[in-house]
């Protein structure tokens, strides 16, 4: 028998499957053919997920483990800041570490174990890097610029200002009103941005943010294979550089950020160090349920005779986040 763990960061849902557990690992086809079964929300294992967290042997020098992210479309992703907390929190127990690095698609990542952010919710730190600004590291085209830096872009929605920034997941991000930020004209812009289209040939994740206070947002994401997430870590971490870098006035490197979203709130802080950019996002690792289940039945993307068993810890987190202020409708929260 197999044990998959739902976890999720700030509601951004997953399945963590170890396959150095396994006595034969899934196939890349076997994984995209379970990923889609296993995360639907309605047919799908404990009311579905964003996608699976697949840990494997490490294959980059000085990591403890390396990290794949598999999106609910069967798609991968470079990265998964929310992902990567849970993975952290994990290995850390798994290997009785507080901080290690974990092997990324693009990097070796840093991660931290960090205070709790409230009582029963573990929090964990994790590096979010490398950034790249330039057009060919999201890539896009047909938009008349090189790079996306507080741009109209016409091409898109009249009057907005686009950033478009990869960590090194491919980000686009406008700063907007609260209107703005509940009308379906993000789902729209997204939709159209992740199908067929002459600018972001491989689809982008799209941020809207509603700006709250100095070093205070709000952010709601579109995420590339996904569709609306609770939350996107990757996002949150280059909609907040995107914020320092365009209203210095209201944000600030080397300082911590409180960043809202619909499912909790997370800390980032941007860096520029060494002529390099990165960001530390910090929030909760959430195990919510363990579950076991045949490893034949993973392989036959199967987990008709799964067994699960939950954690309690969701009682905590929900508890934190009915503490946070209310800032919008789209908040979970009081």
């Amino acid at each position: 028998m197999t044990e998959l763990l739902k976890v999720h960061g700030s509601q951004n849902q997953f399945f963590i499957l170890d396959q150095t557990t396994l006595e034969q690992p899934l196939t890349d086809s076997e994984l995209q053919a379970l990923a889609p079964r296993i995360t639907n929300p309605q047919t799908g294992l404990l009311g579905g997920a964003d996608g699976i967290l697949v840990v494997n042997q490490p294959t980059k020098a000085g990591a403890l483990a390396q990290m794949r992210v598999i999106n609910a479309d069967g798609s991968e992703a470079s990265m998964c800041g929310n992902g990567l907390r849970t993975v952290a929190r994990y290995l850390a127990e798994k290997f009785d570490q507080d901080e290690f690095q974990v092997d990324t698609r693009d990097a070796n990542l840093l991660v931290r174990r960090q205070p709790d952010f409230a009582p029963g919710v573990p929090a964990f730190a994790v590096e979010i890097s490398p950034v790249r600004f330039n057009k060919e590291a999201l890539p896009f085209d047909n938009l008349g610029h090189e790079r996306l830096l507080d741009t109209l872009v016409p091409e898109f929605i009249p009057g907005l200002r686009f950033t478009s920034i990869a960590v090194p997941n491919p980000h686009l991000i406008s700063f907007v009103s609260a209107a703005e930020l509940s009308d379906n004209v993000l789902g729209v812009l997204g939709e159209r941005l992740n199908g067929q289209n002459p600018y972001f040939p491989d689809g982008v994740n799209v941020n809207f943010a509603q700006i709250l206070n100095e070093n205070e947002l709000f952010v709601r994401t579109f995420e590339r294979g996904v569709g609306f997430t609770n939350a996107c870590g990757t996002g949150m971490s280059a909609t907040s550089l995107a914020f320092a870098l365009t209203h210095p006035e209201l944000a600030h490197f080397d300082v911590p950020m409180t960043i809202y979203n619909p499912g909790g709130m997370v800390k980032t802080i941007v860096h520029h160090q060494a002529d390099h950019y990165w960001i530390e996002l910090v929030g909760n690792a959430t195990f919510t349920h363990h579950v076991t289940v045949a490893e034949t039945e993973l392989h036959q993307a199967s987990f008709a005779d799964a067994q699960t068993s939950a954690t309690g810890e969701e009682t905590a987190y929900e508890k934190f986040v009915a503490d946070l202020p209310h800032v919008n409708d789209l908040q979970i929260g009081k």
